[in-house]
């Protein structure tokens, strides 16, 4: 290390593995509308509903489900992430070379 430089810094910080919540309820919305189709059109329809209006109502429905439901799920994964966090201690590291790019 040479005698311009500072001494590295150390600092205390929280380290965890949380999960992104956009992910879980885009996959509860496409779960529910697989369960939609297969609810509208599994069963033997009636004649007095369009079976495509069936799904559109049943897709609002179990997609809205779905995505909240994902969302519970996150929710109850990013809790159990705060129990599993670790306290690390770490280091600056001063760059060995500086930079020679400018900055705009």
């Amino acid at each position: 290390m040479s005698s311009n430089q500072p001494p590295a810094e150390r600092r205390e910080v929280t380290v965890r593995r949380a999960p992104k919540f956009v992910p879980f309820l885009v996959l509860g919305a496409l779960v529910g509308f697989a369960a939609a189709a297969i609810a509208a059109f599994g069963v033997p329809a009636d004649e007095d509903f369009d079976p495509g209006a069936v799904f559109g109502f049943l897709m609002i429905t179990f997609g809205a489900a779905g995505a909240v439901l994902g969302a519970v799920l996150a929710l109850i994964l990013d809790r159990r992430s705060v129990r599993r966090q670790q306290r690390v201690v770490v280091e600056s590291v001063p760059d060995s070379e500086p930079d020679t790019d400018p900055q705009p």
